[in-house]
C-alpha cells in the first residue's frame, strides 16, 4: 500500500493513547448508547453518509459484539485475529473481511504495526454494486443480498484471501484514498469502485472461507465447487464432466443444483456466458462472433438470440449503448 496511507493509517489515535497509558477496556461510549454491545453506525458515520473508513483499533481485547451496518476490514500490513460465530481467523496482509449485521465478533489484541483498515458501510450503499454484479449466482452476491434484507440465513461472514490479486489490490486503495482525501461528490466514484471490487471478488470463489453449521458447510461447499467449475470452464464444460469429477450422480447433481441455486446448471452456464459476453463487448475490440466463439457458442445467430433475450437490445446495440454510456 502507498507509505503516505500507510503512515496516515499508522498514527496512534487518542483512543489508543488512553489504552496505552493503561485502559485495558474498551471505551463502550465510543462504538454504542446502550449495554447491549451492538456497534452503532450513528456513532461512526457523519449525517447523511453511507460509508467511512476508520483504523483498526490496536492494543486491546474487543469483546463480542455485533454492528447495525456492515463491516469490511482490510488488513494494510501484519494481521490481526478475530473469532466470528465461533470462527477463527487469522486476518493476513491484503484480506478482506466481510461481516454482516448479523455476525458476532470477538477481536484480540493488535501490535503497533499490525495497520488494518474498518470500512463501516449502510447496506444502501451497495445498490449501485449489487446492479454491476448482475444476476449471476455467487456467495458474494447472496452475501449482499443478505445483507440488503436483513436475512438471517445467509453467511455472516466472507473471508477473501487476495493478498496476491493485483486489481483487487489496486481497487482497495483506490477506495482507502478516496475516502479519506476525496470531497462530497465522491460517493457515485466510491460506489463504482466497490461494484468492481466485487466484480473481481466474483471471479476469487477458490478464495472464499463462510462460516455456516455442519449442513450448510455442505452447501457451501458444493456451491462452491460447481460455480467454480463454472468460472473455469464455462466455454466447453458440461454438467456430466463435473458430476464425474465430483462423484456425483449426474440426475442428482442436476437436481441438487437447482435446489441450492434456484437454476439450473444450464441456465447458470448461460448467465455466466452471457456475462462474459458482456464484458468483452465493453473492453474489447472483438467482433461479435469472436465473442460468440470465445464465450462458448459456435452457432452466432443463436449467440444473438440468447444474448437479446437475456439484455432486451442485440450485442451491437448493447456495446453502442455502453460506449455512449461511457463517453458520456
Amino acid at each position: 500500500m502507498n507509505e503516505e496511507l500507510i503512515r496516515r493509517l499508522s498514527v496512534v489515535t487518542q483512543e489508543e493513547q488512553r489504552i496505552l497509558a493503561g485502559s485495558r477496556d474498551i471505551d463502550r461510549a465510543l462504538y454504542m448508547d446502550r449495554e447491549d454491545m451492538v456497534i452503532d453506525s450513528d456513532k461512526l458515520l457523519e449525517a447523511g453518509k453511507l460509508i467511512t473508513i476508520r483504523p483498526h483499533t490496536r492494543f486491546v481485547h474487543f469483546p463480542e459484539h455485533t454492528h447495525n451496518y456492515v463491516e469490511v476490514i482490510y488488513m494494510c500490513q501484519g494481521s490481526t485475529t478475530h473469532v466470528v460465530d465461533g470462527h477463527r481467523i487469522h486476518l493476513k496482509k491484503g484480506e478482506l473481511l466481510f461481516l454482516n449485521q448479523h455476525a458476532v465478533q470477538e477481536i484480540f489484541p493488535a501490535g503497533e504495526d499490525d495497520i488494518g483498515v474498518n470500512f463501516i458501510i449502510l447496506p444502501e450503499f451497495f445498490d449501485t454494486a449489487v446492479r454491476m454484479m448482475g444476476e449471476e449466482e455467487n456467495l458474494l452476491r447472496d452475501f449482499i443480498v443478505g445483507c440488503l434484507c436483513g436475512d438471517v440465513r445467509y453467511d455472516s461472514f466472507l473471508h477473501f484471501q487476495v493478498a496476491d490479486v493485483l486489481p483487487v489490490q489496486n481497487l482497495v486503495e483506490n477506495l482507502v484514498w478516496s475516502l479519506i482525501y476525496g470531497n462530497e461528490d465522491s460517493q457515485p466514484i466510491n460506489q463504482t469502485a466497490m461494484g468492481l471490487l466485487f466484480w473481481h471478488l466474483m471471479r476469487c470463489t477458490g478464495r472464499i472461507r463462510a462460516g455456516q453449521d455442519s449442513e450448510q458447510s455442505f452447501k457451501q461447499k458444493l456451491t462452491l465447487q460447481v460455480l467454480r467449475y463454472i468460472d473455469e470452464h464455462y466455454r466447453e464444460g458440461s454438467l456430466t464432466e463435473l458430476a464425474a469429477s465430483m462423484g456425483y450422480d449426474v440426475y442428482w447433481l442436476s437436481r441438487t443444483i437447482t435446489a441450492l441455486l434456484g437454476r439450473s446448471y444450464k441456465e447458470l452456464l448461460q448467465i455466466k456466458r452471457l456475462n462474459q459476453a458482456a464484458f468483452l463487448l465493453n473492453n474489447t475490440r472483438m467482433t461479435v462472433a469472436d465473442i460468440s466463439y470465445a464465450v462458448g457458442y459456435d452457432n452466432t445467430s443463436y449467440f444473438h438470440r440468447i444474448f437479446r433475450n437475456y439484455y432486451g437490445v442485440t450485442p451491437k446495440d448493447y456495446r453502442q449503448q455502453n460506449t455512449v454510456q461511457i463517453r458520456t
